[in-house]
């Protein structure tokens, strides 16, 4: 099928866009694939450093005659999702000699899970630690030593901060390798009941850690489709994994052996052989617009509203929440997985998951087959599912029908005929709201709000009943600029009881919500931020504010003239401890949530 107009038009708008920006991309891009700093290029004392500890690997390393792959790794036995990747250096090392190719690790990231420091000041280096990741990345690939790159990461800014570092080394082949979701657990949708339970004070709090170490059980992602799990989607969409390789298990034969694909496809797209397929040319403008799609259609994490445009201005690219808005617009959602469903990304793998998906947008026109992948020089191999065969990986077509419908759609009969992302504007300023999760009834709020500028004192309001009728919840001084932009999800628990007591319930925030986004509409990034003079600022208890996602409306329904005169409200005076204080930098130089709240982009003019 043709491709759809409305696809068509907004790749087309971000290709003028960024015609200026891409070009000078794509140029630092092919001078460094050939006067950049390269193993033949370094020096003798240069060179013996870089292969010192490689053992059996020396003599490969030292003659140059064989790609070396640098593996850059997010690591750490804390997390359950990086916990498998603790064998993977030493197993990637067996498979790239299989495919005479050596690797080595060229450095460690670090890799925080929101869902541990959710609520808790941790959550305030959350945003920048993309920027870390980033930075450490093209740390470790600054060595020259390497003519491939595979990237282990998996979670919400990992898998970002990893692609921004490598594509400031975009002539390098890169391959994106996941570990997997856990196997399932406790229902999402139970670990949500119990945690209602206890913000009302019905569930003890042992009760509740009973119920969270019954859904985050065991080595893997999180199972809920939070951002985590739309990274996974994401590169997948983009052409960036082997084809299927997103949600399959850890420690199964099938993971190790789509790893062991990884390493062998690295070694054979290289600049040295026939096939080369360097990372700053797959990720094109097609590339990004079809990882929006996949956003879109799948009802995926609202953060990528921020990183997705922060990967893409590191390639030279640049969107915008509008461009994610019209494509909303034509993109049905055609998944239902929690929070926007009571299916897991297990069940959404069962039931047809990535290829069943892609092969449905393919064939409606609303997916850029033509792309550049590591797989091939279209998407169609991502229309297929992961299989072994016998004791090899293969792969076959997608299902022609969804092996459950409450889970998985076609384009011809979705879930809904849009993908739930929308753009708001008015007299508050810019911000994106997520619906795919909201009932139809509660896509307008018109409410009076209470002013907070503290997550923690949201509680102390509802436990003393202050917020129980129809409110507009705003936690302002949120922003990138004021504290690094932390998720608010652990209000999401108070604010459900609230709209299940029957009130009319809405968050506006200048900070993020979380990956786990659910039934409560929010309007979040909204920027300017409060702390720049934003008018989220001028704000006061009782102003009724008026939220539709319907109408894309964001605005204080206050009189003009009073509204203009109204003062700023003072900036909370900023605390230290838990290091946050070595993040004021970022904090300072960050750009707006749109253009991806990113210190080092923004500094670096790109």
């Amino acid at each position: 099928m043709s491709l759809h107009p409305t696809l068509d038009a907004v790749t087309s708008r971000i290709i003028e866009r960024s015609k200026a920006s891409r070009a000078a991309y794509l140029d630092l891009i092919d001078r460094e694939g050939d006067k950049g700093v390269h193993r033949p290029n370094l020096s003798c004392g240069n060179l013996a450093h870089g292969f010192a500890a490689s053992g059996d690997d020396k003599p490969a390393i030292r003659s140059g005659a064989a790609m070396n792959i640098g593996i850059v790794t997010a690591y750490n036995d804390m997390l359950s999702a990086h916990q498998p990747y603790g064998r993977y250096p030493e197993q990637i090392k067996i498979f790239a000699r299989e495919a005479g190719a050596t690797a080595q690790v060229a450095g460690g990231v670090p890799a925080m899970c929101d869902g541990v420091t959710q609520g808790q000041l941790g959550m305030e280096l959350s945003l920048f630690s993309r920027d870390n990741i980033a930075m450490g990345t093209a740390i470790g690939l600054s060595h020259g030593m390497f003519e491939g790159t595979l990237l282990l990461g998996i979670c919400d800014k990992i898998v970002p901060g990893l692609l921004i570092g490598a594509l400031r080394f975009g002539h390098l082949p890169t391959i994106l390798v996941p570990a997997g979701p856990m196997p399932s657990g406790l229902a999402n949708k139970e670990k949500q009941r119990v945690r209602q339970l206890y913000a009302e004070g019905k569930a003890t709090k042992d009760e509740l850690l009973e119920a969270e170490a019954a859904s985050y059980h065991g080595a893997g992602t999180c199972t809920f489709y939070g951002t985590a799990n739309s990274n996974q989607m994401m590169m997948e969409m983009m052409g960036l994994h082997v084809p299927g390789a997103a949600f399959v298990n850890p420690g199964t034969k099938l993971r190790q052996e789509l790893t062991r694909a990884a390493v062998h496809q690295i070694s054979a797209i290289g600049k040295a052989g026939n096939d080369y397929r360097p990372l700053g040319r797959c990720i094109d403008e097609k590339a990004i617009v079809n990882a929006a799609v996949g956003l879109l259609a799948t009802g995926g994490s609202t953060n990528h509203l921020i990183h997705l445009p922060a990967i893409a201005r590191a390639a030279g690219i640049i969107i915008d929440w509008e461009d994610f808005d019209a494509l909303s617009a034509v993109v049905p959602l055609v998944t239902r997985i929690y929070p926007n469903g009571s299916a897991d990304v297990n069940h959404f793998h069962a039931a047809g998951g990535m290829a069943f998906v892609i092969r449905e947008l393919l064939d409606a026109g609303l997916l850029h087959r033509d792309i550049m992948t590591v797989a091939g020089n279209d998407m169609d191999a991502y229309a297929k599912e992961a299989v072994l065969e016998g004791d090899k990986p293969g792969w076959s077509a997608a299902p022609s029908e969804s092996r459950n419908d409450e889970i998985l759609r076609p384009v011809s009969d979705p879930f809904s005929p849009d993908g739930g992302m929308r753009l708001l504007t008015g007299n508050l300023g810019r911000a994106a709201i997520k619906t795919s999760a909201v009932d139809p009834s509660r896509l307008t709020v018109e409410a009076p709000v209470r002013v907070f500028a503290d997550q923690n004192d949201i509680k102390t309001a509802f436990d003393s009943g202050e917020l129980d009728r129809d409110v507009i919840i705003v936690v302002r001084f949120q922003g990138p600029r004021a504290n690094g932009m932390p998720e608010l999800h652990k209000l999401t628990p108070p604010m459900g009881v609230l709209q299940d007591r029957g009130h009319e319930v809405a968050l506006l925030t200048d900070g993020r919500m979380s990956g786990a986004s659910g039934k409560v509409p929010a309007a979040i990034h909204c920027w300017p931020e409060a702390k720049d003079g934003g008018p989220l600022a001028k704000l006061e208890d009782g102003d009724i504010v008026r939220i539709c996602a319907k109408t894309g409306e964001l605005t204080a329904l206050v009189d003009e003239a009073e509204w203009q005169a109204r003062p700023l409200a003072e900036t909370p005076i900023e605390s230290a401890g838990t290091g946050r204080e070595l993040f004021a930098l970022m904090r300072n130089l960050s750009d707006n949530a749109e253009a991806g709240a990113s210190a080092m982009l923004n500094q670096a003019g790109l």
